[in-house]
């Protein structure tokens, strides 16, 4: 125990030092582009930039998320601490000239990053270093949401479907506890939003949300599978992926042009706020996802989980005016059943929906969590992401669960 709270406390030293100059960073940069609109010209070169710098400078650290998720799983790769800055700036330029990204992606590469390269200066073993990499994994999603139990079993829960790495639960509770302090420590302030008034259970309600929640596993697959498709096709057009990030880039400047509209770019913080009002148009949710698709699929740096936030808030509130139920209550729900879908991580989605929501609406959260989870299919956000156990078997009948094994086995 004093061992692992010596090693994540140095990492939460670090990383919650890093999440606190990024979220810093990152108010500023967005700032600055609302102000100045036509920083967005500047995107397809910002993205040219960066992909040279991966590509000649990088190493392996274009795989980003997947490079981490490869060693937590029991990779023999380094994680190159170059990936840290890559990673930040590549993030803080794709905001501030106007791609749409997150924020999660770059936390988890920067924790992942550091807790590798601790793990070997202080020569730990092949089983202790992954254990220290899921919790850097954890350490950097709970200070850059606030969220420290949820960044825990986010950590646990992300490296495959169908298993989670108990062995890894203290020290990553304790990484991320540390690193969620340190960020708190220098004056960082997190977003909240209320759910309002919790409805009592009917038989109504429960065959909507039972709706809602497959509506909402169908949109993270649709949001998972559209950043692959696209990452695939600009691949087959483009080898070079410096061009490549340049013509992604124009296109998502043509698009926005066209369309005479930066609502869904950057950050989007607001479309938060307007779907917990009801203010949120019946569109935005299609708006965010498209943008994001757009970029993330020309391979711009940045993270996936706060546009899942804001898809899933902004189509929970449009379901709520639809069927005549509480719009925060539907949002609240939206906002974590979406990104449990996407990352197929509805533990940790449940958490963190009672970090952020509180208790009352506990049950609901994790029926929607789970509900999400099953319709989102066996493949996520992540592409590194193992698939331990697929997401029907247990359902199957035990004639057709033993010819599964057995052909998988051949």
């Amino acid at each position: 125990m004093v061992k692992w709270l010596i090693l994540t406390a140095i990492l939460g030293l670090f990383m919650g030092s890093l999440s606190a100059f990024f979220l810093t960073s990152l108010t500023w940069v967005t700032d600055l582009r609302l102000a100045q609109p036509w920083l967005l010209y500047l995107l397809p070169v910002s993205g040219a930039v960066f992909a040279a710098l991966y590509t000649y400078y990088g190493k392996n650290a274009h795989r980003g998320n997947n490079l981490v998720i490869e060693q937590g799983n029991g990779g023999t790769e380094k994680i190159p601490l170059r990936l840290i800055p890559l990673t930040l700036f590549g993030t803080l330029t794709t905001h501030l000239f106007g791609g749409s990204v997150g924020r999660e992606g770059t936390a988890v590469q920067m924790g992942g990053a550091l807790a590798d390269n601790l793990g070997r200066f202080v020569k730990l073993g092949k089983v202790e270093r992954e254990i220290l990499i899921i919790s850097g994994i954890s350490a950097g999603f709970s200070s850059v949401f606030g969220t420290p139990l949820a960044g825990t079993l986010f950590g646990l829960e992300v490296l495959a479907i169908g298993k989670v790495r108990t062995e890894a639960l203290f020290p990553s509770f304790f990484a991320a506890f540390f690193a969620n302090l340190v960020t708190n420590s220098y004056g960082v302030q997190h977003s909240h939003y209320h759910m309002g008034e919790i409805p009592p259970w009917t038989v109504l309600l429960f065959a909507q949300l039972l709706l809602a929640g497959i509506l909402f596993g169908l949109l993270g697959w649709v949001f998972s599978r559209s950043i692959a498709g696209l990452k695939k096709i600009y691949s087959n057009w483009f080898a070079n992926p410096i061009l490549r990030n340049f013509i992604g880039g124009a296109v998502v400047v043509l698009v926005a042009l066209i369309l005479s509209n930066q609502r869904y770019l950057g950050l989007s913080l607001p479309l938060l706020t307007d779907a917990f009002a009801g203010d949120a148009h019946f569109f935005d949710f299609v708006g965010k996802l498209f943008f994001t698709v757009l970029s993330l699929g020309a391979g711009y740096q940045g993270g996936e989980v706060t546009p899942l936030f804001e898809i899933g808030a902004t189509f929970g509130s449009t379901f709520a005016q639809v069927f005549g139920l509480s719009v925060p209550f539907l949002a609240g729900l939206g906002f974590i059943g979406v990104f449990a879908g996407a990352t197929n991580t509805p533990i940790a989605c449940f958490i963190m929906g009672i970090e952020l929501f509180g208790s009352q609406a506990s049950v609901y959260l994790f029926m929607i969590c789970l509900v999400s989870f099953m319709c989102s299919g066996n493949s996520g956000i992540y592409s590194s992401q193992q698939v331990s156990k697929k997401k029907g078997e247990l359902f199957l009948p035990l004639r057709l669960l033993q010819t599964s094994t057995k052909k998988e086995q051949e």
